[in-house]
């Protein structure tokens, strides 16, 4: 009898370690379980690398929405979906800007809002956008212009008599 009453302390005990653990969890990780209201809208870039769904929308570093989707266009551009939250009305006049945490850290979409008025309506898309800056691009295009560089300025030494 002794033996089952410790069991059962030991098994609420686990039982309660497992819930605290499983809200820390969910806080910590910044899931949002309650449903708040959304609207649609997208983005058209030239370029998205390095954006994938999930990642963060926001407006002054502060978190409105995350991207729900990409596609190609038929203009070879991509086409990003937001989900932005209702309470943060866009601008229609707004700036959609592909942004990295950092050097190296994940991109996100910031929104530099206008001054209009009127708001983008659900379903509609910015097409005032700047792309993500590819930092390969960038660094193979340095060397590879350095090196062309180098061998159009390098000349022969002359021998003077």
């Amino acid at each position: 009898m002794k033996g089952t009453t410790l069991e059962r302390i030991v098994g609420l005990f686990i039982l309660a370690a497992i819930g605290c653990m499983s809200y820390f969890a969910l806080k910590l990780g910044s899931v949002n379980l309650s449903p708040t209201e959304t609207y649609s809208i997208e983005a058209r870039f030239s370029n998205a690398a390095g954006l994938i769904v999930g990642s963060e929308v926001s407006v002054a570093g502060v978190p409105i929405g995350s991207v729900t989707g990409l596609k190609l266009g038929k203009d070879f551009s991509a086409i990003v979906a937001l989900r932005i939250n209702k309470q943060f009305p866009v601008p229609s006049d707004s700036i959609a800007s592909i942004r990295g945490h950092g050097l190296l850290g994940d991109k996100y979409v910031s929104i530099s809002p206008g001054s209009e008025e009127d708001s983008i309506k659900p379903g509609t898309r910015i097409t005032d956008t700047e792309s993500s800056v590819d930092l390969e691009s960038l660094l193979s295009r340095f060397a590879f212009g350095a090196m062309q560089g180098d061998k159009t300025d390098k000349k022969e030494p002359t021998k003077e008599p």
